[in-house]
């Protein structure tokens, strides 16, 4: 178990990094691309585009041929497309490679956590989710301080080949460390008509689409976050590259303590109970750093206390919302992930570029964005999980 847990952690590293490592270079890449913040901002976007495709593919095909095959096949893929970002001669071919290694990668992260929903159940699976997200909280730390790092000594495009690397470490460890985790018999033999039904029979979980809505809302924010904290950090806040990269760093250093600390009080406390704590958080401070923006009172120490309020609720939402949405649909683990992936990949794929449509020098965007987002994820999960007034976590206990 130990080995399966490292080697799903490193599944979960390709995401972060890939969205992370290369954060800093935003304007430089502006810069020598000949364009502007938005411009940047579609490459993220035609990652997080290609890995919603990605999760409708690898998740049904994994629940119908097992996990191990699409894995491999997906971390393959995604090694090669992610070289050849780091050659790309304009941004139109970056975009168009950045779309393809999300599309592979994302074979790594739906079935990671279809593997995590065949091996364990209830309050086991929201702990090993949350030691998952623990472990793969360091990717979001190192990779803006690697990148930045990189960037100084090489430019962007050796961000690339770092990731390449990486990418290629990941397809031994799934090699060596996931063995298949889904017998032949618990397959289902059906083509897309047998998808289709799984489809609506998941989405017919009142329960598992009000987690699945909060844990995709709640990665709105952060993708909100992500595609304008360089422009935040740097031109609103006038941090340099490597400072910025610091601060970026500092609010995943608080999401993975959060992470941590909420993986060893499931059991002593509920997983939706979690959840709503981590889902106050992340609105409380969103809201009041929007509030503090539009009164023009944004300074570097109150910006940076309040964002590590909400990297803080982040953390406990993540784990707890993927476990318990999981939980509700275990005869259908891969179009389940898939459905929660594409969700949270399509969501990111919108907000992305928008945070950047008010300018380089503007912080009301993103905090709109982060704001709206963290508001949806608690009326998601307000409406979505309550029968006459009482929690369902109540109605059906983890086993």
């Amino acid at each position: 178990m130990p080995l399966l847990t490292a080697a799903l952690a490193l599944l979960s590293f390709i995401g972060p990094l890939s969205t992370d490592m290369y954060l800093p270079a935003f304007p430089r890449m502006a810069d020598e691309l000949h364009t502007d913040a938005s411009g940047v901002q579609l490459t993220l976007t035609a990652f997080l585009v290609g890995m919603t495709l990605g999760h409708l593919v690898f998740g049904p095909l994994s629940d119908r041929y097992g996990r191990r095959a699409p894995l491999l096949a997906g971390a393959a893929a995604c090694t090669v497309g992610t070289a050849l970002c780091a050659v790309a001669p304009s941004l139109g071919w970056l975009v168009a490679l950045r779309f393809v290694a999300g599309f592979s990668g994302a074979a790594g992260v739906v079935i990671s956590r279809a593997v995590v929903a065949d091996r364990v159940q209830g309050a086991a699976a929201a702990r090993l989710f949350g030691i998952l997200m623990t472990l793969a909280g360091v990717a979001p730390i190192i990779a803006p301080l690697a990148g930045g790092a990189v960037i100084g000594a090489v430019g962007w495009r050796g961000v690339f080949w770092v990731l390449a690397g990486v990418s290629s470490l990941v397809t031994l460890a799934v090699v060596v460390g996931v063995p298949e985790s889904l017998p032949k018999e618990r397959r289902q033999a059906g083509g897309v008509r047998q998808v289709v039904a799984s489809v609506r029979e998941v989405l017919g979980d009142r329960a598992y689409v009000g987690y699945t809505l909060a844990f995709t809302f709640g990665f709105g924010m952060l993708f909100c976050y992500i595609a304008g904290s360089p422009f935040l950090l740097q031109n609103v806040l006038g941090m340099g590259v490597g400072t910025s990269s610091v601060a970026f760093s500092g609010g995943a250093v608080v999401a993975t303590a959060s992470s941590a600390v909420g993986a060893r009080l499931v059991g002593r406390i509920a997983p939706e109970a979690l959840l709503r704590g981590g889902l106050l958080a992340m609105f409380s401070g969103t809201s009041l750093l929007l509030a503090l923006t539009l009164a023009g009172f944004l300074g570097v120490v109150v910006c940076l206390a309040l964002m590590a309020l909400v990297c803080g609720g982040f953390g406990l939402v993540v784990a707890n919302a993927a476990a318990l949405a999981l939980a509700r649909v275990p005869y259908a683990s891969g179009v389940g992930s898939a459905l929660l992936g594409t969700a949270q990949s399509a969501l990111g794929a919108v907000v992305a570029p928008l945070v950047g449509l008010g300018g380089d020098d503007t912080a009301v965007p993103l905090f709109v964005g982060m704001s709206l987002c963290s508001g949806a994820a608690a009326l998601a999960l307000a409406l979505g999980v309550r029968r006459r007034g009482a929690p369902l976590f109540e109605e059906h206990p983890f086993v």
